[in-house]
């Protein structure tokens, strides 16, 4: 009994472990930020006097010290070594873990970080594991009495090891991520230069083809007079393109007149778009010009056109069709040479089937459409966006933002954005406002932007429903970093595929979720 105790109590504290080692590899792309943490952590549960990670620098064939816990600077300068040489360099250069129960009895180790000087070294063990990448051997993690001596260092090993290969599924998921973010940069130069020489509107940021395609449209049409209806979803942008048309036309120097159809009331609409005489209703206590007459000679951009109301709708197909109309109360019939362009997020035809929207008006409005597609259809213009914001909102807020940290990046980059480019707008906004270091992280982004974690058990919950919880966010962690790959993920838990499929589906995990998060 009390041997099935202690191997209770030591899967709880390797779960914990494990758990923690991985919430915190998530925190972060960049592993320098994180390897430190890591150390501390393996301390909290082990009591370990000192542990580094060390990295093998294949220009200058020297492994160093990257990360360190419980030695001092200097101490940490002078862990150097080369392949081969001492316990670390072995390990480096073989790929296979060592074991040393006794420092002061293994002529291999060096201690050339001097930390050892003046201790008993009959009481300090010390084990050094591989990080390797595939077959590649990318460093070493070392440790000095990682368990209590009941423990065997056979256990310590096999410990240290799947640490070891998380690192390194960490190493290479932020190396493939990095590969991904270089190629939508270099797409985007490639991009930039070839279009050079082509039409492409200031005010508008992005460099993907679906916006090429929209630059190409906003050329053809802005040195005429002909009506565009600009289609998309809230918030991707439809009134730059609007102002786009204009200040690209021969009408550029003339009123740029808006109205957002949406925001005004049935009862005022008509009053705002063509005017009123005074004494037309309650109120009216003066002529007013509207927006059509204050538009003469330029644009009017209706904003939200699938709102007006079919009385509205009338009278506004009138205008399309002579250029004309009365004020509101007024008998003179008024002329104006009016550009006009108009932008919806509804579906128009739907609308017109429900006998919401009048079939002659949309074919009046839908001369030259535009379609503006959706942030989540060009992604290769997200970081391009974010870096604009960031600029933006850092210098009205008097802040100095370096860059935006990769972890944030990756975020940013596979969400789905339902509010497209104006919620980005937003979020990147607030992540100028909450940083302090002047890098935006992930946990500067908004928690809708943050990845999904399993719920701990209802009121704490038995042993069972703990040790149920913490290996259930392990293997969730695993099959998120692996992209639903069984096999990678079991080789990251140091576990069998078979015993793996046991667990997935004791959880009820469906690994093409996960295919589909990434």
């Amino acid at each position: 009994m009390a041997t099935d105790n202690h191997r209770i109590r030591r899967e709880v504290s390797e779960l914990s472990l494990l758990f923690d080692i991985s919430q915190a590899l998530d925190r972060t792309m960049d592993l320098r930020e994180e390897v430190k943490p890591i150390l501390e952590i393996i301390a909290k549960h082990t009591g370990m006097v000192r542990g580094t990670l060390t990295l093998l620098d294949r220009e200058t064939g020297e492994i160093h010290i990257e990360a360190a816990h419980g030695l001092s600077q200097d101490q940490r300068a002078r862990g150097r070594y080369r392949p081969g040489e001492g316990v670390t360099g072995r390990v480096v250069q073989t790929g296979e873990p060592m074991a040393i129960p006794k420092i002061s009895e293994e002529p291999m180790f060096l201690d050339r970080t001097g930390a050892r000087k003046g201790l008993s070294k009959q009481d300090v063990s010390f084990i050094c594991v591989p990080i390797k990448i595939e077959n590649e051997v990318i460093g070493a993690l070392s440790v000095d009495c990682l368990f209590a001596d009941s423990v065997s260092l056979d256990e310590d090993v096999r410990l240290l090891s799947i640490i070891a290969s998380m690192i390194a599924q960490a190493v290479r998921l932020r190396q493939e991520s990095q590969k991904e973010r270089q190629r939508l940069i270099d797409e985007n130069i490639r991009l930039q230069a070839r279009l050079e020489d082509k039409f492409s509107p200031a005010n508008i940021i992005g460099t993907s083809s679906a916006m090429q395609a929209v630059y190409e449209l906003i050329a053809q049409v802005a040195k005429s007079d002909t009506t565009v209806l600009i289609r998309g979803e809230s918030g991707v942008g439809k009134e730059l393109v609007a102002n786009a048309i204009h200040y690209s036309s021969r009408r550029a120097d003339k009123p740029f007149i808006r109205v957002n159809c949406a925001a005004l009331p049935e009862s005022v609409i008509e009053s705002e778009l063509f005017g009123h005489e005074k004494g037309a209703f309650t109120g009216a206590i003066a002529q007013r010009k509207g927006r059509f007459e204050l538009a003469d000679a330029g644009t009017i951009f209706l904003d939200e056109i699938g709102d007006i109301s079919p009385g509205t709708q009338i009278h506004l197909l009138r205008v399309l069709q002579e250029r004309e109309f009365e004020r509101v109360g007024g008998t003179k019939t008024i002329q104006v040479n009016v550009r006009v362009i108009a932008s919806t997020n509804r579906d128009l035809e739907g609308s017109m089937e429900r006998w919401e929207f009048r079939q002659d008006l949309y074919y009046r409005l839908n001369v030259f459409p535009i379609h503006i597609p959706p942030l989540r259809e060009r992604r290769a213009d997200i970081l391009l966006l974010a870096n604009h914001f960031v600029e933006k909102y850092a210098k009205a807020n008097n802040k100095q933002i370096r860059r935006i940290a990769a972890p944030a990046a990756d975020l940013l980059l596979h969400y789905h954005w339902p509010g497209n480019v104006r919620q980005l707008e937003n979020c990147i906004e607030r992540a100028v406002l909450v940083t302090t270091d002047g890098v935006i992280r992930g946990h500067h982004l908004p928690p809708t932007l943050q990845p999904a974690e399993p719920q701990e058990p209802a009121g704490g919950g038995t042993l069972r429903q703990k040790l149920d919880h913490t290996e259930r966010a392990l293997i969730i962690e695993a099959l998120a970093d692996a992209q639903g790959n069984m096999a990678k993920a079991a080789r990251t838990l140091g576990v069998t595929e078979r015993i793996m499929g046991l667990r997935v589906n004791k959880f009820g995990l469906s690994p093409k979720e996960f295919k589909q998060r990434r």
